[in-house]
This record gives C-alpha cells, sequence and structure tokens, in this order.
C-alpha cells in the first residue's frame, strides 16, 4: 500500500511530548511511592523547561527569519507550533489534575501539607510575615513597570511575583486600567520551602507565595489589588560562529552571558492571576495566548524534591539501590592488568561507574603510563575524573583532553573544568569547527616489556560519576589493537591535523557511521529477500534520521522482523500496512533513564553486535562526532542480547508499545510480570556474589531472535 511522505513519518516536536507525558505516567503509578511519584512529576515539568527553549524558540525562529520548510511529516513552523500548543496545554491540564485530585492529597495523607496564602491560620500569617521581614525582604527588589521604568528583563526559568497595585489621589506610575504593575524576582538563593507551624505532621508555605503575601511591604503607600507567581521561558541557544573565533572559550562564555536575555517563548501563571495580569505580562513579554500556560500546582516542582531531604520517611522513596562491582574487578591490584587479558563490559547504574574512574586514577599514578587521552562530553561538577587527569600531568605524563564546551545546558559547568585543566597543564582543546564531540572515549597508553599497549574505554554514557547512577549506559574496556589503532587515529584527528583514516573496526560520525548503520540495515533486507532469517534488534534514546527510517521500511517489506526499543523521540511509524508491519516499537519509562544504545543484526546464536554513543538521528550522523563500535568478545556480546535487549523486550510492566496513529498503549501482560528495571537490579544484587554465573537464568528464552510477542493494534 502506498502512502504519502507526510504519513510515512511522526512529528518529532509531537513525539518528543509524548514521551513526556509517558514520564508524568510515572507520576500516576499508584504502586510507586509517593516522593517517586514527585519525582516524576518534577521531571516531566523540566523537561519542558528544555524543551521550550531549544525546540519551540527554535521554531518560532524560523517563523520569524520567513523560514517555510516543512518537517518530515509534512507540518510547517506555524502549525508546528499550534500543535505543540494544543498538546501541551493538555499535558498542563493534565498535570494540574493529577496534582489537585492525587498527588496534592497523598501529601496531605502523608502528613505534608502544602498551604496556600489564601487558607492560612492567623498563627500561620505571622509566622509568614515574621520569616518575610527577617529573611527574605532584605534580599529583594521591587521592580516597577511604567514609562520610565520598562519591563526588567526577568532571567530565563526565574520564578518571579507580579503585583498589581492602587494608590489613592494623584495618578502616577499607572496604565489605562488604573493600576500599576510591578514584579518582584524571587531569589534562587533563598529556601523554597518555607515551614509553618500549627499542622499535624510536616506542613510548609511556597516562597513565592509569602512574598505575594507580603507583596504590600514592598510597596508603602499603595494597596495591593493582586498578586500572582509567574515563569518566563527564553531562547537558550547559542549563536557563535566558530571559524570567525579566534578564541572559542572566551566567545562562548561571552555568548553565556547574553544569552539570558534571549526572547521569551513561553509565560507559565498561576491558576489565581487575573486576566488583567495575565494581558499586561503578554504584551510585556511579546507572547501571545497560545504562549501562556496556567497551572494549578507549583510553578516550579522541583521545589518539592526539598521534601525528600526534609522528611527520611522510607515508606515515601523508592529502596535505595547500590551499584555493585563485577567479581572480575573486585579486589584486584590493577584494572589496566585485567583488560591485558579480556575486554570487560559494565553495565550502569546496576554496575558501578567506579572503575572508570579507578581506571584512569591508576594510569594517573602509574610509572609506566606514558599518555591518557579522553574527551569530555559532560561530567560533574565536582570531576573525580578531571582532578584525575590534572594528576597525570604532575606526574610528567601527557595528557590531551578534548572538552566539548558547547555541549547544551552544560557550557559553564565545562568551561570551568576546561580552565582549571589548563593551569594544571593539560593539553585541552576543543574539538573540530562545526561539530560537538559525543564521542565517549579514553585511550591509556602504557610501556610494557619492549613495547607500547594500549588500552581503551568506549561509553554510551557521559563520563559523570553522578548520572551514572540515574542513567542506564555501557562501559566497554579493551586492550585490542585494532580497536585502539581506530582510537589512536580519532584523537590524532580531533587533536592536530589529520584526515579521517580507513577505520578498522569503529564506525565515527560524521565519516561513514550512518553509511554503515544502513549497510548492516540493508545486510538483513538482502537475507530476507533470499530467505534467509533476519533480524534487527535496536535499543537507543531517539529515531529521527528519515534515511534511516526509509531503510527500516523496506527492511520490513523485505521480510526482516525488527525490534526498536526507543525511549524518547520516534518519528517512524509502526503497523503501516505494506510498509511497516513487522516493526514494532517500544519504549520503556522507568526509575532509571534509557540511556544506552546497542545495535544487534542477525538472526540465530550469533547476530552482529554494536555499540554507541550516538543515536539516529541527522544531528549524531552529520553534526557530531561520534562512535560505533562492535563487540568482539562472545560472552560480551551475548550479555548484551539476554541482559540489555532481551530482558527490555520482556518487559510488560513499564514498556509502552508504538501504535500506527503514533499513540503509546501498555505491553499485553500475558503471565508473570516483567519489569525489565527491576530484574537488572535483582540480577546485579545476585551477579555481586563472586561464584555466580551472569545471566544463565536468561539465556536462551529472550534472545532477541525470539519470535516477535503479539500486541493489539489498538489505537487507545
Amino acid at each position: 500500500m502506498d502512502f504519502p511522505d507526510s504519513q510515512l513519518f511522526i512529528n518529532r516536536e509531537l513525539s518528543w511530548l509524548a514521551f513526556n507525558e509517558r514520564v508524568l505516567d510515572d507520576a500516576r503509578t499508584r504502586e510507586l511511592p509517593l516522593y517517586e511519584r514527585l519525582k516524576f512529576f518534577a521531571i516531566a515539568s523540566s523537561n519542558l523547561d528544555e524543551f521550550f527553549m531549544v525546540r519551540v524558540a527554535g521554531l518560532k525562529q524560523q517563523l520569524a527569519s520567513g523560514v517555510a520548510e516543512p518537517a518530515a511529516d509534512g507540518l510547517l513552523p506555524a502549525e508546528q507550533l499550534s500543535a505543540i500548543s494544543e498538546r501541551v496545554h493538555a499535558l498542563v491540564e493534565a498535570a494540574s489534575r493529577l496534582w489537585a485530585e492525587e498527588l496534592y492529597p497523598g501529601l496531605l495523607a502523608a502528613g505534608v501539607s502544602i498551604l496556600t496564602r489564601d487558607k492560612l491560620t492567623a498563627e500561620q500569617k505571622l509566622a509568614a510575615r515574621t520569616y518575610f521581614t527577617t529573611s527574605v525582604f532584605p534580599a529583594l527588589t521591587p521592580l516597577a513597570v511604567d514609562p520610565g521604568h520598562p519591563f526588567p528583563h526577568l532571567r530565563n526559568k526565574s520564578l518571579n511575583v507580579a503585583v498589581l497595585l492602587r494608590r489613592e489621589g494623584p495618578k502616577r506610575r499607572r496604565n489605562v486600567h488604573g493600576t500599576s504593575l510591578a514584579v518582584v524576582q524571587v531569589p534562587s538563593v533563598l529556601r523554597r520551602l518555607v515551614p509553618m507551624p500549627g499542622e499535624k505532621g510536616l506542613a510548609f508555605l511556597l516562597l513565592g507565595e509569602v512574598i505575594a503575601l507580603c507583596a504590600a511591604e514592598l510597596f508603602p503607600g499603595y494597596v495591593v489589588e493582586h498578586a500572582a507567581a509567574f515563569r518566563v521561558t527564553r531562547n537558550w541557544d547559542l549563536n557563535v560562529d566558530e571559524e570567525e573565533s579566534e578564541d572559542l572559550l572566551s566567545t562562548i562564555q561571552e555568548e553565556l552571558r547574553r544569552r539570558d536575555r534571549g526572547a521569551a517563548v513561553r509565560l507559565e501563571l498561576d491558576a489565581s492571576a487575573s486576566p488583567q495580569m495575565e494581558s499586561l505580562l503578554m504584551a510585556a513579554l511579546k507572547l501571545g495566548p497560545m504562549d501562556v500556560y496556567r497551572q494549578q500546582f507549583p510553578l516550579q516542582p522541583s521545589d518539592l524534591m526539598a521534601l525528600t531531604e526534609l522528611d527520611a520517611r522510607p515508606e515515601l522513596r523508592v529502596e535505595s539501590f547500590t551499584p555493585t562491582v563485577p567479581p572480575v574487578l573486585r579486589d584486584v591490584e590493577s584494572i589496566l592488568d585485567v583488560v591485558a587479558g579480556r575486554d570487560i563490559l559494565l553495565h550502569h547504574p546496576y554496575e558501578s561507574f567506579d572503575p572508570v574512574v579507578r581506571f584512569l586514577e591508576e594510569a594517573a599514578e602509574d610509572p609506566d603510563v606514558l599518555a591518557i587521552k579522553q574527551t569530555l562530553y559532560r561530567t560533574s561538577g565536582d570531576s573525580p575524573i578531571a582532578r584525575a587527569l590534572s594528576r597525570a600531568v604532575e606526574n610528567g605524563k601527557q595528557v590531551a583532553v578534548l572538552v566539548e564546551i558547547k555541549a547544551r545546558l552544560d557550557e559553564a559547568n565545562n568551561i570551568a573544568w576546561a580552565r582549571k585543566m589548563e593551569e594544571s597543564g593539560v593539553h585541552v582543546v576543543y574539538g573540530l569547527i562545526g561539530l560537538k564531540t559525543h564521542a565517549k572515549v579514553a585511550l591509556v597508553v602504557r610501556r610494557e616489556g619492549h613495547g607500547i599497549r594500549r588500552y581503551v574505554h568506549l561509553g554510551t554514557g557521559n563520563y559523570n560519576p553522578h548520572t551514572a547512577r540515574l542513567y542506564t549506559d555501557l562501559s566497554l574496556f579493551t586492550s585490542r589493537e585494532e580497536i585502539a589503532d581506530d582510537v589512536s587515529a580519532l584523537f590524532n584527528m580531533l587533536t592536530g591535523y589529520a584526515v579521517a583514516p580507513q577505520w578498522k573496526r569503529l564506525a565515527v560520525a560524521p565519516m561513514g557511521l550512518q553509511e554503515k548503520v544502513l549497510a548492516l540495515i540493508q545486510r538483513e533486507a538482502e537475507k530476507a529477500r533470499k530467505g534467509e532469517p533476519a533480524r534487527i534488534v535496536a535499543k537507543m534514546n531517539s529515531l529521527v534520521d528519515s534515511t534511516v527510517i526509509r531503510a527500516l521500511y523496506a527492511a520490513s517489506q523485505a521480510g526482516v522482523e525488527i525490534d526498536l526499543l526507543v525511549r524518547g523521540i520516534c518519528c517512524l511509524r509502526p503497523g503501516m500496512p505494506g510498509v511497516s508491519e513487522r516493526i514494532r516499537v517500544t519504549s520503556v519509562v522507568d526509575r532509571f533513564l534509557e540511556h544506552s544504545r546497542v545495535f544487534a543484526f542477525g538472526a540465530g546464536s550469533h547476530p552482529e553486535v554494536w555499540m554507541s554513543s550516538a543515536d539516529w538521528m541527522p544531528r549524531n550522523f552529520v553534526r557530531r562526532i561520534e562512535t560505533m563500535f562492535p563487540v568482539e568478545d562472545p560472552a560480551i556480546r551475548q550479555r548484551l542480547l539476554d541482559e540489555v535487549l532481551g530482558v527490555a523486550l520482556r518487559d510488560n510492566v513499564k514498556a509502552r508499545r508504538l501504535q500506527v496513529d503514533g499513540t503509546y498503549v501498555p505491553v499485553g501482560r500475558d503471565g508473570t510480570a516483567v519489569r525489565s528495571q527491576g530484574v537488572l537490579m535483582e540480577l546485579a544484587r545476585r551477579n555481586n556474589q563472586p561464584d555466580t554465573k551472569p545471566l544463565q537464568a536468561l539465556r536462551h528464552a529472550t534472545a532477541p531472535d525470539a519470535p516477535p510477542r503479539q500486541v493489539p493494534q489498538t489505537g487507545s
């Protein structure tokens, strides 16, 4: 059956919003402890912040510049903005209902009261006013808005209180409505949950509510007619001409200072705000009605996460999980010596990230190590890895680090680490002009016997010990010569002048990674056309690239069975007759953010397995340095098939299946409930015992070439 191109693809922005709806679904899950539900509620809100700062801002820029290029699904920028507004308004309404009907009552039932200023007792009002006078008032700057006082340029994502004022007598500082507008920015350095007396259990008033309650003290001689909290989201993209910049680090630092003054793209308003206040703020921010979102829940749900620090009751939170160190690396004198004899796979966060840190710390101290080279895309604020690299320089080693200072939302942190490492003597570079370096690679060069041996770490996730406890990712240690040759060539290309070589084992973007993926897909399609068994199982964060999607459609038409584990955006439309009936798309959203990328090509017992830093998106194929690397060790290959791909395909608790109409439905449950992340946490605990053989219970039954599970193809 023929379909027009516009029906072959799901809109990227709407697919992302569908992902965020699945995040909100976890906040609806009554089986989860209350504070875990609040965590997902806050994550859904913060996800929307970045979506507006980047994606919506980009569409607005296209519209303003007269760009009329349609997306792959045929929608023009104006049509996408309209569809986004409709979808996000529905999402905000759903979140408001969830707060009012489940989360807020759940907090009350747990003895936690989030109060509002209109329902305070006299004792609580006194406490709020006392706190305001002693701890808040001195830090505030009331800002009038009139012809002599232009509307202030409020910081991106800052929480503010708008105040409508009236003054008896001479009409000064008044607009046409006879009232004056003022704005008070809520200080980010003050605690957002203010304890209140007089309630059983815990009671808090949000700081914005405290300021709104006491606003009259900021404007002597004026009567406060109305006060309400609001939030502004701004365009947060950097505009840097790398070819014209003589000092990229300084240029980006300057651009970061300017970025906080980007155009407003969204106004969030407390639901109590009056129509007059909404109109005044819209006009001041140059926004329209479709850009305004009224919320019946706290404007910054992340503020509520302070409850987890103030309230330690275990029944309100998930059971803690401690990552394990696999027996092969436990109590060993040298990780390098272990890797010299075998490849090692770590599955984070089920297995600890500590061996990755130790790998670099050990290299920094080993007198036989001559050089260390590494890429850093995102790292933690207090980075033990950056410290180890600086220590290596002190010990006389050659250290070269590529710091990606254009990593979105982490630019300032990465610039700070780049400066510190440069000061300690590390040779810091910033990559190739026009490309972000997203590959996760470390190389250790060691003198052994009469020659040199190289040790490599390749990862799917960032060198960040903090997020390694929150994201599912994979680490591969190897000393295989051909992989080390490719990694050495990659670093020479990144730090010096070098043309991309003929890669021996790696596939590297933008110099052929997309072509390699297409070749692997087409190889399976050709096998199917010959009547041979053919299979593709691929796990990634996002699937957007239209060329790869068309190749998958062709493979499905040829007879290839395809299972895609896509946590976030998926522009491929499964289940279209004659196009994609053999393609199934599953998304797992759970406690840990699914972040690993693993691709298996081939049916039977020996498929070809690759790991990668790259999703299947145009930006990863064309605008980034990425790596895709083969898994050579048979035991590790089987472990990935069983543990990473197989277990996820069996999930019938947290998994959602993408339908042909772009909606997601829970995977049908027949028999035993399987929650993949729960299985893997238990597996990690079990494998922490030195004599336990990993994955035996999962072998065969969960292999990716098992027959696909049938799920009703419904749109609800």
